[in-house]
């Protein structure tokens, strides 16, 4: 499954890609804001996205939504 992790927060977004990794799935970006989330979302085309809700700049809710 290919991930990507949207999280404003540096050492959440590096635990969670390790966690995730070490049990085999493959993250395959990760965003600090909502626009690059949506903006990697839309180049990388994962399977599925780990939003955070509150980012800045574009929060998660209305980054999902785009």
């Amino acid at each position: 499954m290919r991930i990507l992790i949207a999280d404003d927060h540096t050492l959440f977004r590096e635990s969670l890609n390790s966690m995730l990794t070490s049990r085999g799935f493959e993250v395959v970006g990760e965003a600090r804001e909502g626009r690059e989330a949506v903006d990697l979302a839309r180049r990388l085309r994962p399977d599925l996205v780990l939003m955070d809700l509150a980012m800045p700049g574009l929060d998660g809710l209305s980054a999902t939504r785009l």
